[in-house]
């Protein structure tokens, strides 16, 4: 049929949102081959319409692994939306679970839906009416309306308190009492809102969406990463004949420390209380899957230094 389709199925060692190794057989096809990062890739801004003006506090959301609950109209609205929501810490891996289609059948019913326990860490999509009732007393929900594709700009939906959430209420809104830890920054939603009056295509939209949160994220995850490698053992004290050293501890003191002169700050224009953000973040699954990941990296990486080191003396 004159088509070559060559798939990769990730590792769980790929970073997400990262592109596949292109091959050097390839370099030479004409015309140049076409590489997609993912099969299907969302319309970022088509699925965060109704709500661009929270994109923020959604975003500390994830981060933090909340319990969120999508009420959404349709089947494919509740996934696309659960997995905007996922992919919006990228880089970030969100370790928490998430359930883009959630029903009555799944065999956690009975766990997501008692008022025994506080809610788990996990992202919800729904679409049936009977847990407007059932998840009334989760911390954070999103109800969504129909999309409707006017040309015109979206009606934005409203935070609302949480014990303004009736049981039969059906209005899109935000319900959450969540106070967020770092300042709005008005100038995306401006800027894309300003895009839709100008009929920008959503792609562009959704790009522009993207690198946002791309650099939010990059902002406060590299002071970690920063810090991280700052627990490395110096390679002078990795010899052949002793065992190799051992990685100090993440500290959050020491880390906390660090921040005042290489901080957020750095790379985001955002005001706020980071600090809070982070004491909040070292309590969440996310934070305790991105460490264990890179601690293993770095374990993996000072191995193969003892290795070639000995490598050298023996030969």
């Amino acid at each position: 049929m004159g088509v070559v389709i060559q798939m990769r199925i990730p590792s769980k060692n790929d970073k997400p949102g990262a592109s596949p190794l292109k091959q050097s057989c390839q370099e030479n096809l004409l015309p140049a081959p076409m590489i997609l990062p993912t099969v299907h890739e969302l319309d970022l801004f088509k699925c965060f319409q109704p709500i661009l003006i929270h994109i923020q506090m959604l975003w500390e959301l994830m981060l933090l692994g909340e319990p969120i609950v999508v009420m959404a109209p349709s089947p494919t609205v509740s996934s696309e939306t659960i997995l905007a929501l996922t992919s919006s810490i990228s880089p970030l891996k969100y370790c928490c679970d998430y359930r883009p289609y959630f029903t009555i059948h799944d065999s956690e019913f009975k766990e997501y839906t008692t008022r025994t326990q506080a809610p788990p860490n996990v992202v919800l999509g729904v679409t049936n009416p009977f847990f407007i009732k059932t998840f009334q007393y989760w911390p954070h929900i999103i109800r969504i309306g129909d999309l409707k594709m006017s040309g015109d700009l979206p009606k934005q939906v409203k935070v609302k308190k949480h014990t303004k959430l009736k049981t039969l209420d059906t209005k899109p809104g935000v319900y959450t009492a969540y106070k967020t830890f770092l300042h709005q920054d008005k100038t995306l939603s401006k800027r894309l809102l300003k895009g839709i009056q100008r009929k920008r295509p959503s792609e562009v939209q959704s790009a522009i969406l993207r690198r946002h949160l791309l650099e939010l994220t990059q902002s406060f995850i590299i002071p970690l990463e920063r810090y991280l490698v700052s627990l490395m053992p110096l390679q002078r004290a990795v010899t052949p004949w002793k065992n190799p050293p051992q990685i100090r501890p993440f500290s959050q003191d020491e880390f906390m420390r660090t921040l005042e002169h290489s901080g957020p700050q750095l790379t985001s224009v955002l005001k706020g209380d980071w600090i809070g953000l982070y004491s909040r973040f070292f309590r969440s699954p996310n934070f305790d899957g991105w460490y264990r990941q890179r601690h293993k990296e770095m374990t993996q990486k000072l191995e193969c230094l003892h290795l070639e080191i000995i490598c050298e003396a023996v030969s």
